[in-house]
């Protein structure tokens, strides 16, 4: 499994890269939204990772951004990691597409979890 993980801040990409090795998950990082677009158009994963604020473009922008693509990488899974959990954020993160919402720190089950079931197909959950 390949995943991308668009998210500013080295350390939470550093503590998502070290979880998703105990299970073999290839991830690569995008330091910002523009990144990870242009690594979208580049290559192909399984899911994508997401942080809502970064500078720049913000994660919810990106997703608008992935979800008008025509083609099937408009259609990858979204998980969004943020430590943003106003109370109607998932809800907003749904209406741009995103398939699921976890809260920062992200326990590591959660992950797991949630990267199984958008890769077998059952998204649009919102965790």
């Amino acid at each position: 499994m390949r995943v991308l993980f668009v998210e500013d801040d080295p350390m939470n990409r550093n503590v998502v890269r070290d979880m998703l090795t105990i299970v073999d998950v290839d991830m690569a990082e995008a330091p910002d939204a523009e990144s990870g677009l242009r690594m979208i158009e580049d290559e192909n994963y399984d899911a994508i990772l997401m942080d809502l604020r970064m500078p720049g473009m913000d994660g919810l922008e990106a997703i608008r951004h992935i979800r008008a693509r025509a083609d099937a990488k408009g259609q990858t899974p979204i998980i969004v990691i943020t430590a943003d959990m106003a109370h109607d954020l998932p809800q907003r993160c749904r209406a741009m597409g995103a398939d699921h919402v976890l809260s920062k720190p992200v326990p590591m089950d959660a992950l797991f979890d949630t990267l199984s079931e958008v890769i077998d197909g059952r998204s649009n959950v919102i965790a």
